[in-house]
């Protein structure tokens, strides 16, 4: 179910990816002795069924052994070998699931039993990663429909462990649900930003709250940015991830994050993949994390279940994801305990995000609050240039605004940075140093717009463009919580995950509807129009400098804000400047 941007909520059934109307699953129903098998993600024997099919030794010579008819021998090896007809090259497309098996023409319900009887016959493995079921919740909402009431549904439904990682969790109803799991009986283990400042002085904290709840919380030393959950997966067996709930997306877990803030939620299950990557990451971080020191009686479990033999097994091309750990090393400091340390040069989504760029035919969007990565910009300025009939759009958040002028300052900066550097990290340093791209990208040319709520960004007041996604050529969605900044890439800990089109086609729709959103709202009722002519022709004694947010261009801003100043000649006093908390309109000249 798709509901239009108002509402903002996709449910998927996305064990296939082309249910007909009134089918179970394009064409195979639910009693087919093989969709449907309980043991395993879509069975033991479709796993076995997709492996043999996929393999390159699986020729025409063996499915005419088989008994397969000629026309579906030709279009099934077409199909997973790709245009240049040669299996194990790049332009593969290997089967994700048995909808798309039995979507090749002349494969019918005789060929896949042929072929599901080789895949038992020649025992291949058993476990696979199928999509799964997806929901995607875009904020903001009203609460009751929020992401929070879907993550106080998941954290009710728990029934054995939760493990969360997050970076700000604050909302009451979220943090009840949490206490009543831990409750009744739940092992919940929390990995929490507010524990590193928390642990200072427990008493009265939130860690110690959650603690006396039976939760145990940690903390790293680095920034915890991850928003993510995994309910009842593979913590201690890797044959839960089949069945496992995940929580991911953009949002933290705060009244803001779904009432007023642009963000996304996705709700995940039955995909293997992406479950024990996640728990992977959790236990690495788990694992050499840091005591609050507060509920002595609650004793730390520590996992490592999850290896990469058992990721492997269920790697589908569906799915992937990315985490900035990798750019860690990890040691334990002899008064500090297990300690993360960052090595220089490694850029790990970002260097995801450049190929996916590079590679890009048709069309980038981007939707994140901030554009400071030098390596995505750039390669964004360098698509531009090299080729002109790619569109891209980025949209961005009222504090990635600067003027012509912020930016030269910056340019000078850091070439004087540049020109004393001496050594690969002093230019490393000079290179990261959160230089914001949101001009020079508009200057390139690449159509840039911010979402504009205020004359000058306070956190107090700001309704922020909080995602963080790329789709790319309407195939690949890229979305986490990983800011588009140096500083997600080596201070904090930060995901991507990756779909392909193929298997979720209705998720990566409804990002793109949710694009569209962003990138014209207030453009439709004139509100630009109406805000210019209040502030330039306008007779009240007060002009408002806080107000209903608008997706405008480089040039639209600056004129705004050049407006602002021209009637409203306090916007630069010391006082303004100090403390714009404080100041939501300000007095017309």
């Amino acid at each position: 179910m798709l509901r239009t941007p108002g509402a903002c909520l996709l449910t998927l059934a996305l064990l296939c990816s082309a249910c007909g109307e009134g089918a179970d699953t394009a064409g195979l129903s639910a009693d087919h002795p093989v969709y449907g098998k309980a043991d395993g993600v879509g069975g033991c024997e479709t796993a076995r069924a997709l492996s043999f099919v996929n393999d390159a030794g699986t020729t025409d010579e063996v499915l005419a052994g088989l008994g397969v008819r000629s026309r579906a021998r030709k279009n099934l090896l077409a199909h997973r070998d790709g245009p240049d007809g040669l299996p194990g090259t790049e332009d593969d497309d290997l089967f994700d699931d048995l909808a798309e098996l039995d979507a090749v023409p002349y494969v019918g319900p005789a060929t896949l039993d042929l072929i599901v009887a080789r895949g038992v016959e020649a025992g291949a493995p058993c476990l696979v990663s199928l999509p799964g079921r997806a929901e995607v919740i875009f904020s903001p909402q009203p609460w009751q429909s929020s992401h929070l009431a879907r993550v106080t549904e998941a954290i009710e439904a728990a029934q054995e462990t939760l493990d969360l990682a997050m970076y700000s969790l604050s909302d009451g109803t979220v943090v009840q649900a949490l206490e009543d799991a831990s409750h009744r009986g739940v092992s919940i283990r929390l990995l929490y930003e507010g524990a590193s400042e928390d642990r200072k002085d427990p008493a009265g904290t939130r860690s110690a709250r959650l603690e006396d709840a039976g939760i145990d919380v940690r903390w790293i030393n680095k920034i915890m940015h991850h928003k993510f959950a995994i309910l009842d997966g593979p913590r201690y067996d890797p044959a839960k991830a089949a069945t496992a709930r995940l929580i991911s997306g953009s949002a933290n877990w705060s009244y803001s994050a779904g009432t007023k803030y642009d963000e996304n939620t996705l709700f995940l299950e039955g995909n293997a993949e992406l479950a024990l990557r996640l728990q992977a990451e959790f236990d690495h971080l788990w694992n050499n994390s840091r005591e609050v020191v507060w509920n002595a009686a609650l004793e730390t479990e520590y996992t490592s279940n999850v290896d990469a033999a058992a990721i492997a097994e269920v790697d589908i091309p569906a799915v992937d994801a990315a985490f900035t750990s990798a750019n860690f090393r990890v040691y334990d400091s002899a008064s500090n305990g297990p300690t993360f340390s960052v090595n220089r040069g490694e850029n790990e989504i970002a260097d995801r995000l450049v190929a996916l760029i590079e590679g890009a035919e048709r069309q980038i969007l981007v939707a994140s609050g901030h554009l400071r990565s030098r390596p995505v910009s750039e390669a964004l300025i360098a698509k531009r240039r090299a080729d002109p009939g790619v569109e891209i759009r980025v949209m961005l958040d009222n504090q990635e605004y600067i003027s012509e002028s912020y930016h030269d300052t910056q340019v000078r900066e850091l070439d004087d940075c540049l020109a004393a550097a001496t050594t690969e990290t002093q230019t490393a340093n000079c290179l990261d140093s959160g230089f914001l791209f949101g001009y020079q990208i508009h200057t390139e040319g690449i159509d840039t717009r911010f979402k504009t709520y205020a004359y000058r960004w306070h956190y107090s007041y700001a309704i922020q463009m909080h995602h963080k996604y790329l789709v790319i050529d309407g195939k690949t969605l890229v979305t986490g919580s990983y800011n588009l900044s140096d500083n997600a890439e080596h201070n904090t800990m930060e995901n991507m995950l990756f779909f392909d089109v193929r298997s979720f086609p209705e998720l990566l729709e409804a990002y793109v509807l949710n694009f569209e959103t962003v990138w014209n709202q207030g453009r439709a009722g004139g509100l630009y129009e109406a805000r210019m002519d209040e502030i330039v022709n306008g007779t009240g004694a007060e002009i408002e400098i806080v107000f209903d947010p608008m997706s405008l261009d480089w040039q639209q801003v600056t004129d705004l804000k050049t407006a602002l100043r021209t009637h409203c000649s306090d916007l630069n006093s010391t006082d303004f400047l100090a403390n714009p908390q404080a100041h939501h309109t300000c007095k017309r000249n």
